[in-house]
């Protein structure tokens, strides 16, 4: 892996204050071109992205998401298309499409990065109320949107929080050993968690 890919990840931050100033549709198309190169369960994309740029279907999106503090100049609501992975077997409720959504997120989130623009994904809002703003069909049930927009340069505080925990706060290394099973736990003191 490059030094800029690793530098992209290390640096990569939710973006929650952004200008008005709108999104070129050729940086749109950058990064949803990205997006189909997210690792897929069996190659099988059953994502699809609905793109959002006009302000009054943002401002709708903003009433029905509590988690969408910004102010977006352009979303990415990811849908699922659940007939699609029904005729491949996957039940509606199906983890490997979930972990899709993420692989597909994450990837928008650094290509948004890369292009300097901010960036941050919301799930917290109404999927009927989505649904019903971009008139979807029933097929695409919508589970993550990436706000999209430039940064502005008086961002919030940074939310109050602990030590970044390292690669090795969080890393086992092969077969985990009965005390480690317990470290693990929730930080209860060791003879308060039962053997596993």
């Amino acid at each position: 892996m490059s030094d800029d890919a690793l530098e992209l990840i290390r640096t990569r931050r939710v973006v929650r204050a952004m200008t008005s100033e709108p999104v070129p549709r050729e940086q749109l198309e950058q990064i949803l071109e990205a997006a189909t190169h997210a690792p897929n369960a069996g190659n099988r994309r059953l994502q699809r992205f609905i793109v959002v740029d006009a302000a009054s279907t943002l401002r709708v999106l903003r009433m029905v998401s509590p988690g969408m503090l910004q102010h977006p100049a352009a979303a990415i609501v990811i849908c699922n298309d659940v007939c699609k992975a029904a005729e491949y077997g996957f039940a509606p409720n199906s983890r490997g499409l979930y972990v899709d959504v993420g692989t597909a997120g994450q990837t928008m989130l650094l290509a948004a990065h890369a292009l300097r623009l901010g960036s941050g994904p919301v799930t917290s809002f109404s999927k009927a109320a989505v649904s019903a703003a971009l008139n979807l069909p029933h097929s695409l049930r919508p589970e993550m949107i990436v706000c999209l927009g430039h940064p502005d340069r008086n961002q919030p505080p940074p939310m109050a929080r602990r030590r970044r925990r390292s690669w090795q706060d969080v890393t086992y290394w092969g077969r985990l050993e009965a005390d480690q099973r317990r470290a693990s736990h929730s930080g209860r003191p060791a003879e308060e968690i039962p053997e596993l």
